[in-house]
């Protein structure tokens, strides 16, 4: 079986989730006897290692005379007819993230293949990307919503994300399987955090609250700084927090964490893209990890960070719950949302509030952090097997086959 894999991310040019599963779903795809794998990708990766070949398509925008706000739009298009334009020998495409749907909706049609889609997020849930895309936000969900419901199967990657899918598609529920996101717990596992530590210019004299993620309205990183001010001063917050999505949310944020900073030591943000062994080597270290997304279909740096032995306080939306047990492996944080914008809290200083009180609750009970560590490695390598996932994915391709 060829198995066509369409992609906007891919090593060494992941930022997110979606390109953290591709990754690690195709390298597992490749290992079993029966599939053969052509990843496309945004970039200018080249890799023709049978059975694992790897192409980036690289896009020059210095050319577009549209608004730059569009480019990103624009240059999805232009690789969508790269992708076809190439031929392909493939059984079935599988495409990630909106970015590659026009992409899958090309070659199903000019090539008469199965279509596949995973939803690792959807646009009519993500209205704040208007402030970043403006019109273009209008083609994303033209582009999601014509792909989803003409694909032959969707992949959810939670519960919560298929119940999304059911109310804001036209989809037929017999369509929509669930294949969680998966941890290679051989990878992430705990490590010495020192040289990361050492690195990045964190002290280890205090216990350490970590943040991962981009400057996004989706992962709530503004609603954790203005939580900070809640926070003890026993221990340090570190947020490795990069890539905001607009000129406007990165100048909030510098302001936030500014005004945090004002108002207690310890607090340290690291504002690059930070490499994976340094954010093992960060997980590792940290005795509480916090994820606050407002919106978040799986959340799989919530695994990364259990499978490094790390307590988690997540808030509870989308796939989190999936993830997180509230009570063993850490703490779930309830997000009041608006009735007329259900994306954002209806209190954000009340939801900051609650952030910290579970946050403080875990950092001054040393003897819980343990167990919730073990028991959230010993969750991880239960239930997050990529050798799974990969199986599962292969036989939804062989049902799509018959």
């Amino acid at each position: 079986m060829n198995a066509l894999i369409y992609s906007n991310e891919y090593p060494p040019y992941n930022y997110g989730g979606a390109g953290v599963h591709v990754e690690y779903l195709t390298r597992e795809l490749a290992k079993l006897p029966d599939v053969d794998v052509d990843v496309r990708a945004f970039g200018d990766q080249a890799s023709t290692d049978y059975p694992l070949k790897i192409k980036g398509y690289p896009v020059d925008t210095a050319a577009f005379g549209a608004p730059k706000h569009l480019h990103s739009i624009l240059g999805s298009a232009q690789r969508a007819i790269s992708y076809n334009a190439d031929g392909n020998q493939a059984d079935v495409v599988h495409c990630h993230t909106w970015y590659t749907h026009l992409a899958g909706i090309m070659t199903k049609l000019n090539y008469g293949i199965p279509l596949v889609i995973t939803g690792h997020s959807l646009e009519p849930l993500r209205p704040w990307k208007r402030e970043q895309l403006a019109g273009g936000y209008d083609f994303s969900c033209w582009v999601e919503k014509t792909a989803l419901e003409m694909a032959d199967a969707v992949v959810a990657v939670s519960e919560g994300t298929k119940t999304d899918i059911l109310k804001h598609f036209d989809v037929a529920p017999e369509k929509v399987h669930v294949i969680y996101n998966g941890i290679d717990t051989d990878e992430y596992h705990p490590v010495d955090p020192g040289p990361a530590l050492a690195k990045l210019n964190v002290p280890s004299d205090k216990p350490y609250l970590l943040f991962v993620g981009r400057i996004t309205r989706q992962k709530g990183i503004i609603h954790l700084v203005e939580a900070i001010q809640h926070m003890h001063t026993s221990y340090n917050v570190v947020l490795c927090a990069g890539a905001p999505d607009t000129p406007e949310i990165a100048a909030e944020m510098k302001t936030a964490v500014a005004q945090a900073s004002s108002q207690r030591d310890g607090v340290y943000w690291i504002d690059d893209m930070v490499d994976k062994t340094d954010i093992i080597q960060l997980y590792s270290g940290a005795d509480v990890f916090c994820c606050p997304s407002i919106y978040e279909p799986f959340g799989i740096i919530n695994l990364e960070a259990m499978a490094c032995e790390t307590p988690v306080v997540g808030s509870m939306v989308g796939g989190i719950p999936e993830v997180i047990v509230h009570d063993e492996t850490g703490y779930l944080v309830p997000v009041a949302q608006q009735k007329e914008s259900p994306f954002a809290p209806r209190n954000p200083a009340a939801y900051a509030e609650d952030l910290a009180h579970q946050i403080n609750r875990l950092m001054d009970d040393p003897d819980t952090r343990k167990k919730f560590a073990k028991a959230g490695r010993e969750r991880a390598l239960r239930k997050f097997s990529w050798t799974s996932i990969a199986q599962q994915t292969r036989d939804l391709y062989q049902s799509l086959l018959k």
